[in-house]
């Protein structure tokens, strides 16, 4: 069987990888602790479950319409402008997915011909590059790692060409947790509306903020930007709901119109459980949500305290999101156990076989050279898995 260029052309997700080893190790029996996966560690909130369970009991087990129900649709909206101050029309430009993940594919499905070039500021998370490619568009990586992990104009502008048609932003970020200040995102805004170009705006990780830091929506700041952004969010984060897989995406009508006949075509409507579990979460689960931030301020302190005690590491401190993105170049070339550390996916590797920890390479978010850890664990887990990591970075010779 003859497979396709586009198949042969796609990497496997890493992050997804990194997680399936290393709980098939737990299943063998391993001591594993798994800073691999980006999800809460803590069960949805009650609001969500009951809500579920009336929906179930209600009988709402059919089809829904594909873009989504008017019930979640119209407390998105609600939620966008109590939050921002953005007014969507929740019929017409707000779309319900079967996680963010999928908006995103359509959104680029929407707007992405072959050949068109879309920026992307590495360090980055792991799909990006291969939903544009799976569109056949040509990603453009920026390297933001020695501006502070965040574009500047210069950048930008070097990387503008006559196919550039847009960037897709992602702040606070994966897998650094640096959040885009207003002075960045003005710069951006002016370079997107003098070239002509669209963003997705993708704020997932956007209730995970800390340090008296604030979140900050572009379209908020730069109302002229809303008839050529597409937002993304969801559960999953925010509302500890990965497993439920509820996105949404909100746009200008001429876009989500294109967006939801898309996803008509691909997917159709998402769980209709899990839509009706979320419209639980976005009417009562704030004080769910500050609790669970909360937890991740604490976690985030406690493991950049013990990663600031590891020689021969760096990392920038995160502000938002839940992940440490730590520098091990100093480690790359040296030996560990007798075998040389060629590079950051050769370190995870070690990790996970010597010392029972899961980290994911920097080399999967365009960054070779570091290693994501994720403080989505119990405050046990980060205590000794960081234990473990110091022990084997003072064991590289």
């Amino acid at each position: 069987m003859k497979l396709s260029a586009r198949a042969m052309n796609m990497e496997p997700s890493a992050t997804l990888a990194i997680s399936a080893k290393a709980k098939a190790m737990k299943r063998e029996g391993k001591p594993v602790i798994s800073f691999g996966a980006g999800e809460p560690d803590f069960t949805s909130p009650r609001a969500a479950l009951d809500a579920a369970r009336e929906a179930m009991e209600r009988g709402e087990t059919h089809y829904t319409p594909a873009t989504g129900i008017p019930e979640l649709k119209e407390e998105v909206a609600k939620y966008y402008e109590r939050r921002f101050g953005l007014k969507y029309n929740f019929s017409k430009e707000v779309i319900i997915g079967s996680g963010a993940k999928p908006l995103i594919y359509e959104a680029l499905g929407c707007l992405v011909d072959p050949g068109d070039e879309v920026m992307i500021f590495a360090p980055a998370w792991v799909s990006y590059v291969e939903q544009i490619k799976l569109c056949d568009g040509k990603p453009v990586i920026i390297d933001t790692t020695r501006s502070g992990f965040l574009p500047t104009a210069s950048l930008i502008e070097a990387s503008l060409s006559s196919h550039t048609r847009g960037m897709i932003i992602n702040t606070p970020s994966n897998p650094v947790g640096v959040i885009y200040p207003k002075e960045t995102l003005n710069v951006i805004a002016d370079l997107a509306i003098k070239h002509d170009l669209w963003i997705i705006y993708d704020e997932i990780y956007e209730r995970l903020v800390y340090d008296g830091l604030e979140h900050i929506n572009i379209v908020s700041i730069r109302p002229e930007l809303r008839d050529r952004t597409i937002i993304i969010n969801g559960a999953s984060k925010a509302f500890a709901m990965t497993g439920w897989r509820i996105g949404y995406a909100l746009g200008p009508q001429e876009i989500m119109s294109k967006v939801g006949d898309f996803q008509g075509h691909l997917t159709s409507n998402a769980s209709s459980i899990s839509q009706w579990a979320a419209v639980g979460a976005l009417r009562g689960a704030e004080e769910d949500v500050k609790r669970m931030h909360e937890a991740f301020d604490e976690r985030r302190k406690k493991m950049i305290a013990l990663l600031k005690e590891v020689s021969n590491i760096s990392f920038v401190e995160p502000k938002g999101a839940f992940y440490v993105f730590v520098d091990i170049r100093s480690c790359l070339g040296k030996t560990y156990e007798g075998k040389t550390i060629d590079d950051d996916i050769k370190f995870c590797e070690m990790a996970l076989e010597n010392k029972y920890i899961a980290l994911v390479p920097g080399s999967a978010f365009l960054a070779p050279g570091f290693v994501r850890f994720s403080y989505a664990n119990s405050m046990e887990e980060i205590e000794e898995g960081v234990r473990r990591f110091k022990e084997m970075v003072s064991e590289i010779k």
